[in-house]
């Protein structure tokens, strides 16, 4: 199983894909924001959202898990 990690603490500002959407390596998933700037979070390979682990205005620290990947 695949995870999409933060690369830095912040909040989630945007979740841009949801439970059952493909994503190809590269692709936006989700906007961070901290420290007044929006950091995009980018799928590292192809696959399908198994489960989305956080939510819109969640406050996440860097290495935790936002989405499993099929």
């Amino acid at each position: 199983m695949a995870v999409i990690t933060a690369s830095m603490a912040g909040n989630v500002w945007k979740l841009l894909v949801g439970k059952g959407e493909a994503v190809k390596a590269g692709d936006e998933v989700a906007i961070l924001e901290s420290m007044k700037m929006e950091i995009p979070i980018t799928a590292e390979q192809d696959g399908i959202v198994k489960e989305v682990k956080t939510s819109e205005g969640d406050f996440i620290n860097e290495g935790d898990v936002l989405f499993e990947m099929e």
